[in-house]
């Protein structure tokens, strides 16, 4: 079988697993590219290119080459597909062995949390200065952007869960609402969101329900819509979050690669800050491994301020702090120096 149509077997294969369209849409490039690669290193069209010609030496020249202009973390999506795809190729008798163990995969850093920069205050003047309008649009939606921005601010979502949610996500009895994410996948989760974050949502779904002119919104319909009364997608979400950065003057302080996700990561590292422990931060973000949680929990240093805390050094400073302090203001009298 030629590798363009064992790669359209795979991807659908993947319909299986729930994944989002735009992951498909990234495994696709992946392959893609690599193989125009691999059909060039083998006198072949890319239309033309066997599975069974897939050798070991074949994909590490290939990922040589692709590798050259990309970083690690790109390679390292491209490699994770083509494993799969291979694996896939084997499971089906295309091959008889993985040629993936061939190809070195670069070793990539832990990745970091990204929050935003400073103080902490950044979400505050974000939701304070949109719900004040501070958004200049040519169809001012203030409700509809401030739904957008708590709900991600205050459950974690990613950009396709959020864009995922309908009308009847949300349920339960007010003043104990959770909304049901769907994640990676297909797994679900029940999200709580407290009666501030209720009240926001309900307005917005009034002030659309004014906007359209409709009695009243199907459980079926997408929660996040744009002016038009279209579900919102991901190209008007990241220009909607990157304008409310923009109007609120708090563009300065997303952190490179992050645009939607750096609420997620500002969600969970303020959490981490207050306390919230590793697996409660797994259980929250919907991720299947502790390291991610782990990873915020370390990001605050907070673990590690407790343990310096306990040093006995810091007794006797404080009480040269406070005898310092008396010092300077002899009783009765003005301070001195």
């Amino acid at each position: 079988m030629r590798v363009p149509e064992a790669t359209a077997e795979f991807l659908s294969s993947l319909r299986t697993k729930k994944l989002s369209a735009h992951t498909v849409a990234g495994y696709e490039r992946d392959l893609r590219a690599v193989a125009e690669i691999a059909a060039a290193a083998s006198g072949v069209a890319p239309a033309e290119l066997e599975v069974r010609r897939l050798t070991g030496r074949t994909i590490r020249t290939a990922f040589a080459e692709f590798s050259g202009p990309r970083s690690a973390a790109s390679v390292n999506r491209a490699w994770s597909a083509w494993n799969q795809f291979l694996t896939f190729c084997v499971a089906e008798g295309m091959l008889e062995g993985n040629p993936m163990a061939a190809v070195p995969r670069p070793r990539q850093p832990p990745k970091a949390p990204k929050p935003f920069l400073g103080d902490g205050s950044a979400s505050l003047t974000l939701l304070e200065r949109i719900a004040a309008g501070a958004r200049e649009a040519r169809d001012p939606w203030v409700e509809r952007d401030l739904a957008v921005l708590a709900l991600a601010l205050v459950t974690g979502m990613r950009s396709a869960e959020l864009l995922g949610l309908t009308v009847g996500s949300i349920g339960g009895s007010p003043g104990d609402r959770r909304v049901q994410v769907v994640g990676k996948g297909g797994k679900t989760r029940s999200l709580p969101i407290e009666p501030p974050v209720e009240a926001l949502v309900e307005r917005y779904l009034r002030s659309r329900c004014d906007r359209f002119g409709v009695a009243e919104l199907p459980r079926s319909a997408a929660l996040l819509v744009d002016t038009r009364n279209e579900p919102l997608q991901r190209g008007g979400l990241q220009y909607l979050v990157r304008q409310c950065y923009r109007y609120a003057g708090v563009h300065d302080r997303v952190q490179r690669g992050t645009l939607v996700h750096a609420l997620r990561h500002e969600f969970a590292t303020r959490l981490a800050e207050r306390g919230a422990s590793a697996h409660e931060l797994m259980e929250l973000l919907g991720h299947s491994s502790i390291v991610t949680g782990q990873a915020y929990v370390a990001s605050t240093a907070r673990e590690v301020r407790r343990a310096a805390r306990g040093n006995p050094a810091y007794g006797v400073l404080a009480e040269l702090a406070r005898d310092g302090d008396a010092g300077d203001v002899p009783p009765g009298g003005a301070p001195t120096g």
